[in-house]
């Protein structure tokens, strides 16, 4: 027989974590990220131990998704619509994608749809849905946070795309849809303090006891633990939109009088004592990360005038205690807590709250990172939130007048319109950044 040869094939390096194959990609990094020509929304942030390749961060989005059935195992679990959802985010170039808010108990979904994480153990179908989407988003180059947290007096309400099929904005789950409309809670319980915005009906709440509410704090706990264990790269405790968590935080919807009610710092201890707890179970150099409505947009209304509500003042106050706790970036958005606030949404109207909790954070001589979000569609505006954010550049900002507002931009229903977005603002900044293999063809 005469003799063959062969042509070595090009190196590729197989990512790691999964049964198949896929290249390990990085895009969306920038290729030059130390050019002084590259925007800092191109280059890398450090939080602990953590470097995102870029700034840009996708924020939880809620997809309604995950098995209803409380007697199915499956219940709450990520499945491969997930993987294919926050995946293909991951390869198209996200520094970091968040998990939507996940629950920490079944009693703290929004809808029976909802994700959650409270099964024990690794084998449980919630840590192996959970696992599978960590090991493709790093497979892809990109960081994978979780939000955990508790929808409180907002739980049980069913999907809002079957609430839009029957014309209302939203509908009460009950047991025959897998609700759970007589363990709806909060801080405060009874018709009062029922969520009814407008014509939308919500369960009334029952209230917590203050047992339960140190068994929410360990439920936090245990939660943030099994995301450890799963990969999870980062750790978001939801404390906004009148959640839970949100809900004890504001004088309006928390009227307990224990340990958990009353002054500022009562009602902020159910803060203090989750991110303390969790921070005693992940690892050291892990972040963790807070986000907050900065303002109920309540300062000018009767209620307010009557019980006070939460405000900027609050969140200045509780930013300054974040060191303490342990937390390192300050997501920050509004809203969300009351039918009577009053917000007139405009391009930078949350962007503009989080530049005025960076700057006093910076004033009292804190280095706590600030996530801007809301609104954020257009590259060159990303860019100008974060611009000189990088302590490298600090001083050049400072000289220019274009202080940032934010470290880190976070992002959602932009990527829902443009899940190329990341790889479309760096052609648009004129930023060269890799490409995922599979995708470059056609990004060219």
């Amino acid at each position: 027989m005469g003799s063959t040869s062969t042509i070595p094939s090009p190196h590729i390096v197989k990512a790691e974590g999964l049964p198949y194959f896929t290249p390990a990609n990085n895009g969306g990094a920038a290729r030059n990220a130390q050019d002084p020509s590259t925007p800092t929304l191109f280059r890398p942030l450090r939080i602990r131990d953590m470097v995102l390749k870029n700034r840009i961060m996708v924020a939880p989005m809620c997809m309604y998704s995950a098995e209803s059935s409380p007697a199915s195992p499956a219940v709450g679990a990520l499945t491969d619509f997930h993987i294919a959802h926050l995946g293909h985010l991951a390869s198209k170039g996200a520094g970091l994608v968040f998990i939507e808010a996940t629950a920490v108990q079944p009693n703290g979904r929004i809808s029976p749809n909802d994700s959650g994480l409270w099964q024990e153990g690794t084998d449980s179908e919630q840590f192996k849905g959970l696992r599978r989407v960590v090991d493709f988003a790093h497979s892809q180059g990109a960081k994978l946070g979780i939000q955990l947290a508790h929808a409180g007096r907002k739980a049980s309400t069913v999907s809002p795309w079957l609430s839009a099929q029957q014309g209302q904005k939203s509908i009460r789950a009950d047991e025959s849809v897998g609700g759970w409309p007589s363990n709806v809670v909060g801080p405060s319980g009874g018709e009062e303090h029922q969520w009814s915005p407008g014509d939308i009906q919500y369960w009334p709440p029952r209230e917590l006891s203050t047992a339960e509410v140190e068994e929410v704090v360990r439920a936090f706990a245990r939660s943030a633990e099994l995301s450890v264990k799963a990969g999870v790269d980062v750790i978001e405790i939801h404390a906004a939109h009148g959640y839970l968590v949100n809900e004890f935080m504001s004088p309006v919807t928390n009227h307990r009088t224990d340990k958990y009610g009353g002054s500022f710092e009562n009602r902020v201890r159910i803060i203090r004592e989750i991110a303390m707890a969790t921070r005693a179970v992940i690892p050291s150099g892990m972040p963790l990360l807070l986000r907050i409505s900065a303002t109920e947009w309540l300062e000018n209304d009767a209620i307010a005038a009557q019980r006070g509500s939460w405000d900027m003042e609050s969140s200045v106050r509780l930013a300054k205690m974040l060191p303490e706790l342990g937390i390192d970036l300050l997501d920050v958005s509004s809203g969300g807590n009351h039918k009577d606030q009053r917000i007139q949404p405009h391009t930078n109207y949350q962007i503009d709250l989080a530049g005025q909790l960076r700057k006093e954070i910076h004033a009292a001589g804190q280095k706590t990172l600030v996530g801007a979000v809301g609104f954020i569609t257009e590259a060159e505006n990303a860019r100008r939130i974060v611009q000189g954010a990088d302590e490298a550049r600090s001083t050049e900002a400072m000289l220019s007048g274009e202080e940032p507002k934010a470290d880190a931009v976070l992002m959602a229903r932009q990527f829902l319109r443009e899940p190329e977005w990341v790889l479309t603002a760096a052609k648009k900044l004129g930023v060269k950044v890799w490409l995922p293999l599979q995708f470059a063809r056609g990004l060219l």
